[in-house]
């Protein structure tokens, strides 16, 4: 890390508490000596290393030893078989952040790497503005490292959302309105309070942690870069630091030169970076959420245009999926491949689902879906969708009586 670069006018700043350009109010992002990384970042020293997000440490905005998610990252990447079938394709993947440690969703890896960069920043205090998963996550590992912590939900989060927070006995805060809001009140709050707002103030430190789902993929697939990945998109950060990972493995000469087109998925009643890519603007136009997809009900997204940006440059698309399609697309991975994800993780099968029938996405090539967070968290949307136990006394003729339909094209053992 040499320190901190404005995304738009390219002036650089020492590696502090920056997150705005004071020339011309642009995002700012770290900045990387590659020459330095490429003398000691190579594929054997990567096979002796922990398989944790800190594996690729050097291309990581720390200095010293990470102090926080050492157990993060590095998780299954699932060639699908049963579900290839449905989709009608012949290579497709599943990189599962659904089972990231300690709270099942990608958003650890980003945590990570802001606890310990905040740390090295002199932090006591972690605070975050959260759909539901981040603010677990910073939970967790700020309880972890022995930080205080403040959280800032939306009110109407799930329940199962609002308990996997709590139980690590934060303050937690619910706003009485929108994720946009919650984030520009959590804005006014770190300007007051020296506390690191990982998503707010601490931002580009923040955001290096989701490049690591892109180097996994790549790795996990052999040193190859897979042709289309589709991903989930809030506030556009990850599918941004995804396309930042992969043209990092290619300056470094892990991968070939090449492209891997990049899609967009939202849900239908928040897509403001759905609608940008589609209209081929470069303005993000907000939106007011109204799906189930909590985790991705940003109407107002932080890095949309860099997203939109990301995803045109590559040759990829984007679409949306209503409430049913979502619903029907968590049921379609967890009957197909035994996944039981969150409303985010629908959106993304759905929609890999309608490029596929478009013809946007070809059935011959390799696809990745990215699957971020975990279904037990976000029961509430699929909860009166499913079935129901069959209820039997506790014999033989009330079990035999009860199933008889589903008995008699089954052979007795």
């Amino acid at each position: 890390m040499i320190g901190l670069k404005c995304r738009e006018c390219g002036r650089t700043y020492p590696k502090e508490v920056v997150f705005v350009c004071e020339y011309c109010f642009g995002s700012v992002e770290v900045d990387y000596d590659y020459d330095a990384i490429r003398r000691v970042l190579t594929k054997d020293a990567l096979e002796r290393r922990p398989r944790s997000l800190w594996r690729y440490r050097e291309l990581l905005p720390i200095e010293g030893e990470p102090t926080a998610g050492l157990s993060s990252g590095f998780t299954p990447f699932i060639r699908s078989e049963r579900l290839a079938r449905v989709l009608g394709v012949r290579e497709l993947y599943l990189k599962d952040d659904s089972v990231s440690h300690p709270t099942l969703s990608f958003k650890d890896r980003v945590v990570a790497v802001a606890i310990s960069r905040a740390q090295e920043l002199k932090f006591d205090t972690i605070a975050c503005a959260s759909t539901g998963n981040l603010a677990h996550a910073v939970s967790a590992q700020a309880a972890r490292a022995g930080l205080n912590r403040y959280l800032f939900i939306p009110a109407d989060l799930e329940s199962s959302k609002v308990v996997a927070s709590l139980v690590y006995e934060p303050t937690l805060v619910a706003v009485e309105g929108t994720y946009d809001e919650v984030n520009r009140l959590c804005a006014e709050i770190g300007a007051k309070y020296p506390w690191a707002f990982v998503n707010i103030n601490i931002r580009p430190y923040y955001a290096e942690g989701s490049k690591t789902y892109g180097y996994e993929i790549v790795e996990q697939m052999g040193w190859k870069a897979p042709q289309h990945v589709v991903v989930p998109a809030a506030g556009g950060s990850l599918i941004t630091k995804i396309s930042k990972a992969l043209k990092e493995l290619r300056l470094l000469g892990f991968i070939p030169e090449g492209v891997t087109q990049l899609y967009a998925a939202q849900a239908s009643g928040c897509a403001p970076i759905v609608n940008t890519i589609q209209a081929r603007s470069e303005i993000v136009k907000p939106v007011k959420p109204n799906t189930i997809a909590k985790s991705l009900a940003i109407g107002n997204p932080a890095d949309g245009y860099y997203a939109t940006q990301a995803v045109l440059e590559s040759g990829g698309w984007a679409e949306a999926a209503t409430d049913e399609e979502i619903i029907s697309a968590m049921k379609l991975l967890a009957q197909t491949e035994g996944i039981f994800t969150e409303t985010a993780g629908g959106v993304t099968v759905a929609v890999a689902q309608k490029l596929i029938q478009q013809g946007i996405i070809p059935r011959d090539e390799s696809i990745v879906l990215c699957i971020t967070g975990n279904g037990l968290k976000t029961q509430e949307p699929i909860m009166n969708r499913l079935g129901e136990a069959i209820r039997i006394k506790p014999s033989l003729a009330s079990f035999e009586s009860s199933l008889a339909d589903r008995l008699s094209s089954a052979s007795a053992i």
